[in-house]
């Protein structure tokens, strides 16, 4: 059928097809007719039908799509047109703040992008398409869901800018990114953060649902701000651990006033689980915060604040059995170490009370083995990194690590050995056939262990030789029992493994006779 003929009821019926379908031929039928739709002469006034006739969320998010599709071309349609586009759906969300979400979403993903496209465009001398951000300030006046749209508008934005659209010239993207960077991002930033201390200042009402949405949003748009790539690097998000975020030396106003910090480790004490780990997100990037950002005093000053932080949430650890708050954490922790020396670290005046909480932490997170070895990487990266640093340190307050580091050491060796029972006992995964994680866990241990490396090395002599003994005895036993024997095998197992990575990781340039002494017995065995 001829598509200037598809009545409502016609198109209605391809979006179920497309989004709902469940028969195949029909939703190729269905994206057939969609690249027709928008290629076709009539696809506004269809657009413009869904959106005001459509009796379903997905005819809205049809017209959605189309439109989309319809400003991402590489030739753009012409500025009044999508001027006149933007405003309607602007006008659009305004009068229907109750759409499905992912409707809004879509429409709004369409501003952002008729924004980013039009940046540099000039109409009696103005940069029209830059005043999305007066036009959102109307939204953020208005009632709670009008406040929200307003703030998904400022997300998505911020998002889009952020975005590199491959089909089109880099050099394009990263002109208009460092625009928005220099003229929109910082008044972004301090409009999420005001909003922010007004949310706070008021009791919140966590069993409103547009309250609850209203914070989840204004913490999404922080963390987008702060996500931003600053200096174009595209910097690889795998290379979680190495990141320092490029603040703009503009912004240092912000990071100096002391409130910053606070108001994102009181919103982590304040709301429930879901939220509360995206204030901890905020918190990781700004303990990636570029040192040269500040003067030395400065940046004691700014690490003093986060390791406050720091011993209050572990002070007040219940918010730390939600999984998404503990895996934030346990990133923030390594982040600190990434971004600041040791010898920085001990000239903080909470630094022996908060390495001694933040000890039992690790201790505890090691003890619980069968949970969450994506986030132990994190904990086990900062001791690593803590360890490595002692011999550069000048400051001649104490690092206290060769307490505490034994103690990581013991407490991942002899939880490894208490896991094997309950592995076989419950028939459970075993560990050890996690080849990657165990050996990128090994090697982040092989560095904590050879601190006071006599502590090691006695306690893995003493197990090996238990764990040995006990194994000859369930093999001259005429009743042994096949579990026994696995548990026992498991054990020498993973002690093999530590035995092999502690040796491994000898320095020769720091090795001592007592220390080859020391390696030697446990290479024996």
């Amino acid at each position: 059928m001829a598509l200037h003929f598809q009545s409502l009821a016609e198109l209605e019926a391809l979006c179920t097809h497309l989004y709902i379908g469940t028969d195949l031929t029909q939703r190729i039928e269905a994206e057939k007719a969609l690249l027709e739709l928008i290629d076709s002469p009539e696809c506004l006034s269809k657009c413009q039908l869904l959106l005001e006739q459509g009796t379903t969320s997905y005819a809205q998010l049809l017209a959605a799509t189309c439109l989309s599709k319809l400003v991402s071309r590489v030739s753009p349609l012409p500025v009044e047109q999508r001027i006149d586009i933007r405003n309607y759906i602007l006008n659009y969300v305004a009068s229907q703040p109750k759409l499905a979400p992912f409707v809004i979403q879509a429409l709004i993903q369409v501003i952002a992008k008729i924004t980013k496209s039009g940046w540099f465009e000039v109409q009696k001398d103005r940069f029209v398409f830059r005043e999305i951000i007066a036009d959102v300030k109307t939204f953020l006046q208005g009632a709670m869901e009008h406040c929200i749209i307003g703030v998904i508008i400022l997300s998505e934005l911020t998002q889009e800018m952020n975005l590199v659209d491959y089909s089109r010239p880099s050099a394009k993207h990263r002109k208009i990114a460092t625009s928005f960077r220099d003229t929109s991002l910082k008044d972004i930033l301090v409009l999420a953060c005001s909003l922010l201390k007004e949310i706070l200042a008021k009791p919140l009402n966590l069993q409103d649902q547009d309250q609850q949405n209203l914070v989840m949003q204004v913490l999404k748009l922080v963390l987008n701000c702060l996500n931003f790539d600053f200096i174009g690097s595209s910097a690889d998000e795998s290379a979680d651990d190495l990141c320092t975020v490029q603040i703009p030396t503009t912004w240092r106003a912000i990071f100096l006033e002391p409130e910053t910090l606070d108001l994102f480790f009181n919103l982590y004490h304040s709301l429930p689980p879901l939220l509360s780990q995206l204030a901890l997100s905020c918190l990781v990037q700004f303990a990636s915060t570029r040192r040269s950002l500040f003067s030395s005093p400065e940046r004691a000053k700014y690490l003093g604040n986060l390791i406050k932080g720091v011993k209050r949430i572990l002070e007040n650890p219940q918010g730390l059995s939600d999984p998404g708050n503990y895996h934030e954490f346990c990133r923030f922790l390594a982040r600190l170490k990434t971004n600041y020396q040791l010898g920085e670290l001990v000239m903080v005046k909470e630094y022996p009370e908060v390495i001694r909480l933040i000890a039992n932490f690790t201790i505890t997170s090691l003890q619980h083995w069968e949970f969450a070895p994506n986030s132990v990487h994190y904990l086990l990266t900062l001791w690593q990194r803590m360890v490595a640093s002692v011999p550069f340190v000048k400051s001649t307050e104490p690092h206290l690590l060769d307490t505490y580091a034994p103690e990581i050491t013991k407490a991942f060796i002899t939880s490894r050995l208490e896991s094997v029972a309950v592995v076989v006992r419950d028939n459970l995964d075993d560990p050890l056939d996690d080849t990657t994680t165990v050996f990128q866990q090994l090697e982040q241990l092989c560095t904590v262990s050879r601190c006071e490396y006599e502590k090691t090395c006695t306690l893995l002599v003493q197990l090996f030789d238990q764990n040995a003994q006990n194994y000859q005895k369930l093999l001259h036993s005429a009743s042994r029992v096949t579990v026994d024997m696995a548990i026992q095998e498991g054990r020498l197992a993973w002690l093999v493994y530590l035995v092999g990575t502690v040796v491994g990781g000898r320095l020769t340039y720091t090795s001592t006779d007592e220390h080859d002494a020391m390696d030697g017995e446990l290479s024996c065995r």
